[in-house]
């Protein structure tokens, strides 16, 4: 990179080309890095696990779709929640009765995918499981946060976190419908569940890394609404759009995968359009960027919704790879510009809950999407479902164009207490 640090940072060796290289020798980052990997890992396989298990039970991608977006909605409404709570009692506190909650809750729906159990039940047990899902994510970020504090590094871990969230989402849709087509239905829901609970608990024993918890006194300072930042606003409609993208695909590639009837090829094509998310944000890491963040927002928007608009027309499995890598290559430099954007518009305080809202705000994304997709391959033609990736971009970018002007950072006087600030990205997926 070609910028210069210019102050040392706690834990963080100096080097006048802050990288990735740089960022990895921080003192006792792995304590967290590999654990954090470990626990995020199921989140991307729970979705594409229960579309693939449901529709298999009720021979209906609209059914699937809609389970899956319960438990998006779920998620989307206690995300902003779980941050609020790790934020003043710790995750550890958090993570413990989160974990084992979703376990329990996905071998709940299992049991009652399997059993046959009317669709309402499906959606009951939909509601925990994903109101349950960890946070693991944006707790990762936040103890990025607390080692690095204002180094010019922060730039490159929020991209670093952009490709380890993007990483899980080329392995995990292949895990779970490998798992999900070669042993059993069930097999990719029972995974997930199992991984999240292990990999959750290896998470949370690791307390020397996990920011401090804030003096009882301050906490209403301090977790002041994110929502009363007009920008932060707008980036949740612009989030919602990346959750149009990923929900749409996932039910979309699914559907196309059958309809040849090669249903191992959806893992592939999703770990395809993953992968280019991945290597894009790794050259977003890399780029010192001198384009203004508002305005680098603007325009991987437009390049993603021209990208997503060719996928409806796709016909062959070349074709369709070659575009869904495209689309996941303008998807990074939308994700990290976007969390970039929320250090300049909100005080550190209110930071884990916007970056919660931001992640509820895909995950909401995805649900309303995979239900849309899900009813469109059932009663229109195949590939419809392709549609709505289109539309969720191309009404983002609306969106942004129209309000880009909230988006401009705010100058904060001072802060009654500090807070963790911290990048994030969901996933997600």
């Amino acid at each position: 990179m070609a910028s210069t640090v210019t102050s040392e940072s706690p834990g963080t060796p100096v080097s006048s080309r802050p990288g990735y290289g740089q960022l990895l020798r921080t003192r006792g980052v792995w304590t967290f890095l590999l654990p954090g990997f470990a626990a995020r890992q199921p989140f991307a396989m729970l979705t594409i696990s229960i579309v693939l298990l449901v529709q298999h039970t009720t021979g209906s991608y609209g059914a699937a779709g809609a389970v899956a977006a319960v438990t998006g909605v779920s998620l989307a409404l206690f995300a902003p929640f779980t941050g609020r709570l790790a934020d003043r009692h710790g995750q550890r506190a958090v993570l413990l009765p989160g974990v084992l909650l979703h376990t329990l809750a996905g071998l709940s729906l299992t049991a009652l995918a399997l059993s046959d159990a009317p669709l309402w039940a499906l959606f009951v047990a939909a509601v925990p499981t994903g109101a349950s899902v960890p946070q693991i994510g944006p707790m990762v970020r936040a103890r990025w946060g607390v080692k690095l504090q204002d180094s010019p590094l922060m730039t490159t871990a929020a991209a670093f976190e952009s490709v380890t969230d993007e990483l899980t989402f080329v392995f995990g849709p292949l895990l779970a419908t490998a798992l999900c087509t070669a042993v059993d239905p069930a097999a990719g829901l029972l995974t997930e569940a199992a991984l999240t609970l292990v990999g959750g608990l290896l998470f949370a024993a690791q307390r020397g890394t996990q920011p401090a918890v804030g003096p009882k006194g301050h906490a209403r300072v301090k977790h002041a609404s994110a929502l009363s930042v007009p920008g932060v606003r707008v980036l949740i409609v612009a989030f919602l759009g990346i959750g149009a993208v990923f929900g749409g695909m996932q039910v979309s590639l699914a559907a196309f995968s059958e309809s040849i009837g090669e249903p191992g090829l959806n893992g592939v094509l999703y770990g395809t359009f993953a992968a280019g998310n991945m290597l894009s944000g790794v050259v977003c890491g890399a780029i010192a960027w001198k384009v203004a963040p508002r305005r680098r927002l603007v325009v991987a928007y437009a390049a993603l919704g021209l990208a997503a608009s060719g996928l409806w027309a796709a016909q062959s499995v070349v074709v369709l790879a070659g575009i869904g890598l495209l689309v996941g290559v303008c998807i990074a430099p939308a994700l990290i510009t976007g969390y970039t954007l929320v250090d300049g518009l909100v005080p550190a305080g209110a930071r884990t809950e916007a970056f919660t809202w931001l992640t509820g705000a895909v995950a909401l994304g995805q649900a309303a999407a995979v239900t849309v997709a899900g009813q469109m391959e059932d009663r229109l033609w195949d590939g419809a479902g392709f549609l709505v990736p289109m539309g969720g971009t191309l009404l983002a970018l609306a969106t942004l164009v129209t309000l880009r002007s909230r988006l401009s950072p705010r100058v904060v006087s001072r802060t009654v207490a500090r807070g963790v600030g911290h990048r994030v990205p969901v996933a997600v997926d």
